[in-house]
């Protein structure tokens, strides 16, 4: 039985190009790029060229771009580093944050910093008004993702940016989810501090980067060697950087056919749910196109998750880093409450790299049959 993967927004499959750069380069570009011999500048030379492709592709300069082993380094960078780096207590995120975050402003909170969480409406979308009126004087760090991982909903960032300009308060987002699938200037944006990780784009896992806009205070995590311009210790890995800036030249040439195929696959979704007669509601608005979390009526999760993994189907109820948890998604309760229907009867199908239409149709259609078959019970 063909197995169809939709859970791309959990961690996608190496594009063929980026795997065999990178099964190359674990052979060829070896060396240490610290070191002066022609073995290290060789390596030096390959991180280089992926500095300035993946700077490139959020227009930003070379040496803003800080690598990390991912986006939750690329999250903990930000934020333990920031709060380090300044005076003030306050920092401001969101309810709907990753938990790259959200763990990382309650590690703060047991530390003596008092952290708000902006709630988000029922579309999954914070305001920032909201933004406005929680700034106070001692405001550090305002941090909210570009675009949510388990809803797709994409955040007014570049509308906080503009209010932030000028404050002095350094302004982070996570844009893991929507790296390689949204253009990404982070001057039109208005921020400081930007994630990104190289397995969600068809990567390597293990690689990622931090965008620090010039002048922005942040201190290291880590103590070590003076790697990343002193701002994270620790041998660079070439191989895996390497394959996430081919992977990235990739996700850059074809993110407009991507857009319209993902897209396309959420129509046949919709046509098969309604043509099988499916009640069913879409969680999030202004979604990434990759994402289509939606509420199915008369079915829990759970079972039903078993079921499309029998039919072949890889799907899931949110957040693959709490994939093993019987707690609701902290998305959805945010959105619609902690007694809403929504938190046991939700799915995300995400897309990626490999499907098709035809794909597509039969991943919807089996949807459709075990939908029927379990809300008759």
């Amino acid at each position: 039985m063909k197995q169809i993967y939709l859970d791309h927004a959990a961690t996608s499959p190496m594009h063929p190009e980026a795997a065999k750069v990178f099964t190359e380069a674990l052979s060829e570009h070896y060396g240490n790029p610290s070191s002066i011999h022609q073995t290290g500048r060789d390596a030096r030379r390959i991180l280089d060229e992926a500095r300035r492709t993946l700077a490139k592709s959020i227009q930003a300069d070379d040496t803003e771009i800080i690598f990390t082993s991912g986006g939750t380094e690329a999250d903990n960078l930000a934020i333990f580093g920031t709060a380090s780096a300044k005076e003030g207590r306050h920092i401001i995120t969101t309810q709907a944050e990753h938990h790259a975050v959200l763990h990382a402003c309650n590690e703060l909170e047991r530390q003596g910093y008092d952290v708000t969480y902006l709630p988000v409406d029922k579309m999954g979308c914070i305001k920032t008004d909201d933004v406005k009126q929680a700034l106070r004087d001692d405001t550090i760090l305002v941090t909210v993702m570009l675009a949510n991982n388990e809803i797709g909903t994409i955040q007014p960032v570049a509308e906080i940016g503009e209010l932030l300009k000028g404050t002095g308060i350094t302004f982070h987002t996570d844009a893991v989810q929507a790296y390689g699938l949204l253009p990404i200037d982070v001057d039109a944006l208005n921020v400081d501090l930007l994630s990104v990780s190289a397995h969600k784009v068809n990567g390597p896992k293990g690689t990622g980067f931090l965008y620090q806009r010039k002048n922005t205070p942040l201190k290291p995590l880590m103590r070590g060697g003076e790697q990343e311009r002193k701002r994270r210790a620790g041998t660079e890995n070439v191989p895996a950087i390497q394959a996430f800036a081919s992977a990235v030249k990739i996700a850059q040439e074809t993110m407009e056919e991507k857009r319209q195929a993902f897209n396309g696959f959420k129509e046949i979704f919709r046509a098969e749910f309604q043509e099988h007669g499916i009640d069913f509601k879409e969680n999030g608005t202004d979604q990434l196109p990759h994402i289509f979390n939606v509420s199915l009526e008369g079915i829990d999760i759970e079972s039903f998750l078993v079921n499309l993994d029998l039919s072949g189907i890889s799907a899931s109820s949110g957040s693959a880093c709490t994939a093993g948890s019987i707690d609701p998604s902290h998305v959805l309760v945010a959105m619609y409450g902690h007694d809403a229907k929504e938190l046991r009867n939700s799915i995300r199908f995400s897309f990626g790299i490999g499907l098709t239409a035809e794909d597509i149709t039969l991943a919807a259609g089996k949807t459709a049959q075990i939908t029927k078959r379990l809300a008759q019970k």
